[in-house]
This record gives structure tokens, sequence and C-alpha cells, in this order.
């Protein structure tokens, strides 16, 4: 019996050396920083390590430096705060593109400073066919109206141009565009579009959503090569600003496979998730969601229009708006044509994302999505549906989101800049349900943040500052602005992480610092969990890191 105690106890000596190896070595470690995982149980750490694209550890810094070999990279943040990879929630990939692209007019200040942006552009481009811009947007410019015809005649009264608002709900036109379309004091809109016209009863040249599709035939035509330029241009700027993922709005079917080549190629730094336009999701219906691969490219959503604008009067409300009496805004889609995309959708296992921002438009959509999922209960709550912007909804409606596990994916850069024109446009009674993200939260409805890029900037740093002060770039705000739907930063963390995450069925891979996840790491140059409200929109992205990778990397 001797030997068989010897060797049990060598066994006994043995296990505590085991115990004691060394853990494997990491591709990539990060400290010197304050660093949050989106857990609430463990909220911060004091370094990640990352090892074959995904997270090997987060803890304390001796457990990380354990993990530094000779191939290891070591950050040291220098005192830059790292979150989880933040997502955009909502956005255009191509069109934050074609806005590096094209003649940028977001931030000018008066209808003198876009005619004085497009004079510069033509003097320097030389153009000789239609000329495209994008960005303005009216809200307190002293002309205190809309873009017009003639603003841009003044300097290119021969050559058109069309040059659309900043929310890409509306488009103003120069005569000579609306001369080449056919467009008269005559012309009819089409059934959800609007053409403005002036006291003397001729177009202002300012056309409203479907209306926009009137000058469409005056577009340079679209070629493979223009857009993934595009896309490539949008990829640069997103990573610059620290996004590691977009959900992807009003996707052209057409371009799916590019962004799926593009990844194939190592081109893609951005994890993108796209939701079609649901008249072009046929092929999505026939053979439900595509993924690339490596995952760095989903399509599984569809996009659909339930109603326009609020700063272009197109959004559906229930009473009139109160500075146009007898407009209370248009629904783009026919509330029937949506009925059969949403049983097709449940048929297919997509998910379905709809544009709705007036209060009416809202209504409709939420009594159409809980009559789909009425008649398919196995599969409806489960489905993950969206409302894109819910910005104006009846207090009623509120809690209809948690009971029917719809989404509310909003954008907060949107209250800050819509709130010095929607008291005007609503009145002071529809503003108590507006941009309501606080009382969504505590419904217990998932509400996801987003930019709506390129209709706003597009920085996470403005967007995670609109959630948490709920004021102005300039610090302003009023009562009515209803202060008590402000979050708390911990609540706009999860928005463009953990939530996100939720929001395209990835909350398994993504949206939380924890160990096996995908390694989609951002920092920041400021601690936005504790400088002064007012330092967030100053800071910059410092790191961009997707699936491991470095992508970004401030110089």
């Amino acid at each position: 019996m001797r030997p068989i105690l010897i060797s049990a106890a060598l066994a006994l000596i043995a296990l505590p050396a085991a115990a004691a190896a060394p853990p494997p070595k990491a591709d990539l470690v990060i400290w010197g920083g304050p660093i949050y995982t989106a857990v609430d149980a463990r909220p911060t750490a004091q370094a990640v390590a990352v090892s074959n694209g995904r997270i090997s550890f987060v803890g304390a810094k001796a457990g990380a430096q354990a993990r530094v070999g000779p191939k290891t990279r070591v950050i040291d943040l220098h005192g830059s705060a790292l979150f989880p990879g933040f997502t955009d929630s909502h956005a255009h990939l191509r069109s934050i593109g074609e806005r590096e692209l094209t003649l940028n007019l977001e931030g000018a200040k008066s209808a003198a400073e876009v005619r004085e942006r497009l004079k510069a552009y033509i003097a320097e481009h030389h153009p000789s066919g239609v000329v495209i811009g994008r960005g303005w947007i009216e809200t307190g410019w002293p002309e205190h109206r809309f873009l017009e015809r003639g603003d841009i005649d003044a300097v290119s009264p021969d050559l058109p141009v069309i040059l659309t608002r900043a929310d890409g709900h509306a488009l103003t036109a120069n005569s000579a565009a609306l001369k080449a379309a056919g467009i008269t004091a005559q012309t009819q809109a089409p059934e959800g579009g609007q053409i403005l016209k002036g006291p003397d009863g001729q177009p202002t040249g300012m056309l409203v959503d479907n209306a926009k599709s009137l000058v469409g035939k005056l577009a340079p035509k679209e070629t493979v090569a223009g857009k993934l330029e595009a896309y490539r241009a949008a990829f640069r700027v997103e990573t610059a600003y620290g996004w590691t993922g977009v959900h992807n709005m009003s996707v052209d079917m057409a371009d799916v496979p590019l962004l799926e080549d593009l990844a194939a190629k190592g081109e893609a730094p951005l994890r993108v998730y796209n939701a079609v336009e649901a008249d072009q999701a046929w092929p999505l219906f026939e053979h439900g969601p595509r993924r690339s691969p490596d995952g760095r490219i989903t399509t599984r959503d569809i996009k659909i229009y339930m109603d326009g604008a609020l700063g272009s009067r197109g959004a559906a409300l229930f009473e009139p708006y109160s500075d146009a009496p007898g407009n209370r805004g248009t629904f783009i889609t026919p509330p029937e044509h949506i009925r059969g995309l949403l049983t097709k959708a449940l048929a297919s296992g997509l998910q379905v994302s709809t544009h709705a921002i007036g209060d009416r438009g809202n209504a409709e959509i939420l009594d159409l999505y809980g009559a789909a999922m009425k008649a398919h209960p196995a599969k409806g709550k489960a489905a993950r549906w969206r409302v894109e912007h819910a910005q104006i909804l009846r207090p009623a409606d509120i809690p209809r989101f948690a009971k029917m596990g719809v989404i509310a994916s909003m954008q907060p850069s949107h209250a800050i800049g819509d709130f010095h024109f929607a008291p005007a446009r609503l009145g002071e009674a529809r503003l108590k349900g507006a941009y309501a993200w606080q009382s969504l939260l505590k419904s217990g409805a998932v509400v996801v943040g987003g930019s709506d890029a390129p209709v706003e900037r597009g920085s996470p740093m403005i967007e995670f500052y609109a959630a948490v002060a709920r004021a102005d770039l300039k610090g302003f705000s009023a009562p009515d602005w209803h202060p008590e739907e402000k979050l708390s930063r911990q609540q706009a963390l999860k928005l463009f992480t953990a939530s996100a995450a939720y929001a395209r069925f990835a909350e398994a891979e993504l949206g939380t610092l924890t160990v096996g996840k995908r390694a989609d790491l951002t920092a920041f140059s400021a601690d936005f969990m504790t400088v002064p409200v007012a330092e967030i929109p100053k800071a910059h992205a410092v790191l961009t890191v997707v699936d491991g990778r470095v992508v970004y990397e401030a110089k």
C-alpha cells in the first residue's frame, strides 16, 4: 500500500502547482484610466485583456499584468476612460459618407450662408450637372423660414440645385431644377408628400417626404464605385468618433453584398447591422436574415416609414400643428400596406424598425404592431420590433412599449435641437410626451440611443451629453423641455452599449465588458461618468477597437 500512499501524496503536492500556472498571454491589454463595464454587479475595473478578438480578462491591474507577454500590446490610457464599444443605434452610413463627399451645409446659420456656401462650392468645383447638397436646417435662422428656391436662384439661376434638409425628409430645389423636373403650380403632390407653395400659388422649391421623388430623376446615377467611396468615407468618420457599431437604417438591398464584400476583404472596420428598405426586402422575406462569415455585417431588419418629420411638419399628429392650422402631417406608408409587411416579417424571422415621430404616427404603428403580434403570439413579442424616434407620444401610449416588447430607438440630440421649435409646432400640452426617455425607461421599456447621422452630427459625445443634460450645447434649457425626462449617466451609458446590443439580438456577444464577449471597446478623452456635464461634448475619441483590433487611435 505504501506506493499508493506516496503517489497520492505527490498528486496532492502537484495540485497547487497546477493551479498556480500562469494565465495565457493576451494580444492586447488596456489600463491606465477609469474603465466602465456596463455591468451592474461590477461597474468598474482597472484593466482589460483581449485574446483572439475576445475579452479574456476584466479586473485588477495585477491580473492583467500576468497576461502581458513579449507579443502583447499594452495601451496606457493616460487617464482617458474606457467603455464597452459605443454603438450608434440609428444612422445612415452611406449618407454619412456622401455628406463628406458633397456640398455639406451642416451648421449654416442662415439662408444667406447657404447661398454663400453654394456659391463657393460652384466656384471651386465648376459642376456641369446637378449640384447636390445636404445638411441645412432653418432653426434659429434670422429669415424665420425654410430655404426657398429664390435663395438658390441668386447664385445658380441656370444650373439645377437640390439641397436636402438635415432631417432628410424635405429638400429645396431651385427654379432650374423645378423646371427640369416639370414641377409647376399645377403639379399635384404624390400621396404622402407635400409641395409647399407661396402666397402667389407658385412652388417655393420645398418638397416634403414623398414629393422629393419628383426631382429624383435629376440626381446623378448611383454607381458601385461611388457607393464604395461613400462607405469608406463613413467608416473613417464613424471610427474616429469612437463608434464600434452602427445600426444602419434605410439600406438599399443592393448595398448589402457590397458591405459584405468589404468585410471579406478586411475593409469594414465597423460592425454594421442593416435595416433594409421594406420595399426592397423581398430577398430577406424569401430567405430570412443573412450574416457575413465574420459577423461584421448582419442584415436582419427592415425599415418602414409611418410618417414624416416634425420640423417640416410631416409628422402625423392627432390634432393640427399649433403653428399650421389644418395640417396634421401625413402617413408616408399606407397602414394597409404596413400590415402585409409585418406579416411577412414575422414569417421570415425579421426584425422591423418603423420611423414614427408624431403622436398619431406612433399610436398607429403600435396598433399595427399589436394586431400582428396578436395574430402570431408565439413570434410577436420575441421579434423585438422597434419604433425609430418615438418622439411625440400620448402619455397613454408610453406603457404600451414595455407591454408589447417594442424597443424605443431614440436620438437624444433630436430633443435639444427640436425643442427650439417644438413648442411652436406642438403647443405646451403635447410636450408632456415629447422625447420621454425617462418615462419610457420607468415604464419598463428598452430604450436605445442613436444619432440619426447625417441628420445630426453623429457624435457620441453630443448624444451622451444630450441624454444627461437635456439642454442645448450652449447649456440652455427651459421648463417646457421637461428636465425630468433627462437620464442618469448610467442609464445613458446603457443606451449606447448593453441596450444597443439587445436591440440587434447580440446581448450575448456585445454591449458589456464581460469575459468571452467580442472585444469592441471605445475610449474617450474625458470620463463621461464623472466630469462636469458641460465638458462631455468637448471630449473626443482616443481609441476605437473592434474584434480586438485597433481601428482608430488618436495621434
